[in-house]
């Protein structure tokens, strides 16, 4: 999916009200996702506590929105800003590349519900779009 330039004004406009808040977003979109597809529970098998309150959870969601930052900040060239991530999740821990798009659903829905009123029509379809694009790049390595 192709950015636009306002696109990707949005995104690093919204991404500056998100950063301070990272690491809580990400933990609280994880949680999401596995309280919603429970089938992803399998990636975190070593995780003692699944529920969105667990410190595991909450700190990978940090990392995944670290990630997400790390994207933002080279948008106009994600694939090199996440090549990295996308061999590791492919090659090492072997994700089935369908869950990057149910983590980019479950992003959606936490983003919405931080910015609120922020989060408008436009933001939303700018925000889908950008996560499409990493749920895209980070299967790239699958082919």
């Amino acid at each position: 999916m192709t950015l636009s330039a306002h696109d990707k004004e949005l995104v690093a406009k919204t991404w500056t009200k998100i950063a301070p808040k990272a690491a809580q977003i990400g933990g609280e979109a994880l949680g999401r996702l596995i309280a919603v597809f429970p089938q992803t529970k399998t990636y975190f098998s070593h995780f003692a506590d699944h529920s969105a309150s667990s410190p595991q959870i909450k700190a990978h969601g940090a990392k995944v929105l670290g990630a997400i930052g790390q994207a933002v900040s080279g948008i106009d060239n994600v694939s090199a800003s996440l090549s990295k991530l996308s061999e590791l999740h492919a090659y090492n821990l072997r994700v089935d590349p369908v869950n990057f798009k149910l983590l980019a659903h479950t992003l959606l829905v936490t983003l919405s519900a931080y910015l609120g009123a922020e989060f408008t029509p436009e933001v939303h379809l700018a925000w889908d779009k950008f996560l499409a694009l990493v749920a895209t790049v980070l299967s790239e390595k699958y082919r």
